[in-house]
């Protein structure tokens, strides 16, 4: 069975593999392997340089009807003509029929973003891409974008893991009927060794990973885990065998505070 989070008509599945940093063969056959095992939901970017190796994977896994494949605009490239031009390279390079979903990699404060969301529309339009959303947009961002953007918006992609509080973002995409889509969402392999997940892990014979990936799936935040272990793979999709207590969830969300992001470059927005 399939657990995804519906936005506006559009269905997300709850557990995708991250592909940041993963290259050429081993990034193809990771993806292959991933959809082998029940993966429906795989992320890539233009700034990952991976694009290829992604789309050979997700074709050699003879499910490609089934899978939902992301990629995002990279921030240099946002101006309409520049935008248009790379979502069609982007195509060419993962040899596939459309894009699922389409995001803007980093909001470009150079751009207006209701000419960036306007050629996006466009390529929706035109069959290009399934679905349109953001990533690594604040409050103020997602209000401006969902009002300028001329088709619905079906997700923010953001940092969200157990150390960082993200509950204003969340809060926003919630009433804008946006999905939350969380990368880094075991901090980077920090949660191993946090005593509390540790702790709880034990209870449900999880690892503190998959404690720290069900707090999100739990609360209908989809979680995009990178890892270059086939064995971790298969850690990280066996989540819904078991659930965490409300007593449970309220000790994991006191670990976050303003100061656990991980993410953040010199062209970050001003976060939350």
């Amino acid at each position: 069975m399939q657990h995804v989070v519906e936005a506006k008509g559009f269905a997300i599945p709850l557990v995708g593999l991250g592909t940041w940093m993963l290259r050429g063969r081993e990034c193809a056959r990771l993806v292959e392997q991933a959809i082998r095992l029940g993966y429906r939901h795989i992320d890539t970017a233009q700034m990952y340089d991976n694009e290829a190796a992604v789309g050979e994977g997700v074709r050699a896994s003879g499910k490609r009807a089934e899978v939902m494949v992301t990629t995002k605009v990279q921030p240099t490239l946002l101006a309409p003509h520049d935008l248009e031009r790379s979502v069609k390279e982007s195509l060419v390079r993962l040899r596939l029929d459309v894009i699922d979903l389409l995001l803007i990699h980093w909001p470009n404060p150079r751009v207006p973003l209701s000419e960036t969301l306007g050629a996006m529309a466009k390529m929706k339009r035109a069959g290009y891409v399934r679905a349109l959303g953001v990533s690594n947009f604040t409050v103020a961002l997602l209000d401006e974008a969902s009002k300028v953007s001329p088709e619905p918006l079906v997700c923010n992609q953001v940092e969200c893991h157990p150390f960082l509080d993200q509950s204003k973002v969340i809060a926003a995409c919630r009433r804008l009927g946006m999905a939350v889509v969380a990368y880094s969402p075991v901090a980077r392999g920090s949660a191993k060794g946090d005593t509390v997940l540790e702790r709880i892990g034990k209870a449900h014979g999880k690892s503190a990973a998959q404690v720290s990936l069900r707090f999100l799936v739990q609360q209908g935040i989809a979680v995009i885990p990178r890892t270059s272990r086939i064995e971790r793979l298969e850690e990280n999709l066996a989540l819904f065998d078991f659930e965490l207590t409300p007593a449970e969830m309220t000790e994991i969300a006191k670990l976050g505070g303003r100061n656990g992001r991980i993410v953040d470059w010199s062209w970050s927005p001003n976060w939350d």
